[in-house]
């Protein structure tokens, strides 16, 4: 960790949020180093950002970042830190939150949120938290639509905001790759793809109907290997999981299970034992093959 950077004078947190310059590196001809175009494109993707970021805080009375906790999401934290730096950043966090997430991914988000300073606002769907929902009970769908779809669109509601920044990429999936970077959403929270309007010469129109919100993406043209290649340069923390570590499991088949909540349960002749997990696919993908695509434009190629 180096030395950081917080919204008050002389205070030091116990993470590190400070800023690295991206450096200009020159070389010769035939010299055999891809780094240089890179970060020229990092840069390029960086400021593009940061002018959505002050656009949105210029155009709208109640912004918000959503939160996740994942790696777009220490991403986008670095860059609204940036963006407004030497000043605190001008909008809270906002953290759905299932009570499903790992532990270690709680204590990553408290502490980040301490550490740069935010307002971190966390939201659940209390009502069907006490209902009993969870995946294995009503399944993935309906779980998922209960404890994040719903809760996002309470939280927000509750919250009276009118812009919730995200770290969506277009790379992602197909119905993402038609996103604007400010999206329209109905009175009803939801998206509709003719509805959208064109952002011709990087002009972003925030205008909304009463009742209507806005969406907005500034990692809309970044890929998943830029967005590992600035936490890289930037030296951005993000959460542990993302990397190897050994844990208590369950063997199960041919799954790992980490048995934190409630509803895994040790089947007869289960019991749990440690196993080095590998992290997620992305950690591993981005650490293995980071010499070999740095010149790449999309990790998923």
């Amino acid at each position: 960790m180096h030395g950081g950077v917080t919204g008050e004078a002389g205070d030091r947190p116990p993470m590190s949020i400070g800023f690295n310059r991206m450096p200009t590196i020159t070389t010769e001809p035939g010299n055999d180093v891809a780094a240089a175009p890179r970060l020229d494109h990092l840069r390029a993707l960086e400021a593009e950002s940061l002018h959505i970021l002050r656009e949105v805080v210029a155009e709208f009375e109640r912004p918000v970042m959503l939160y996740s906790i994942g790696k777009d999401s220490s991403c986008l934290l670095r860059l609204a830190q940036k963006a407004f730096y030497p000043g605190p950043i001008p909008f809270p966090l906002l953290h759905v939150d299932t009570t499903y997430k790992f532990q270690e991914m709680i204590s990553f988000r408290d502490e980040m949120a301490k550490a740069v300073g935010a307002r971190l606002i966390v939201h659940t769907n209390e009502e069907a938290i006490g209902e009993g929902t969870q995946p294995f009970k009503v399944g993935t769908q309906r779980c998922c639509g209960l404890l994040k779809t719903k809760a996002l669109l309470d939280a927000l509601q509750a919250g009276n905001f009118d812009a919730a920044i995200g770290g969506a990429r277009r790379d992602e999936e197909r119905s993402r790759a038609k996103e604007r970077i400010f999206s329209v959403r109905d009175t009803s929270g939801q998206w509709d793809p003719k509805r959208q309007r064109p952002e011709l010469w990087s002009l972003l129109n925030g205008r909304l109907r009463p009742g209507e919100s806005i969406r907005v993406f500034p990692l809309s043209n970044w890929t998943e290997i830029d967005v590992w290649q600035y936490i890289h340069a930037e030296k951005i923390p993000i959460v542990p999981m993302y990397f190897a570590k050994e844990r208590q499991v369950i063997v199960r088949g041919a799954s790992l299970i980490v048995q934190e909540q409630p509803f895994v349960v040790t089947m007869p002749g289960e019991k749990p034992q440690a196993e080095v997990l590998l992290g997620s696919v992305e950690g591993v993908a981005f650490k293995k093959f980071y010499d070999r695509q740095i010149g790449s434009t999309n990790s998923e190629s």
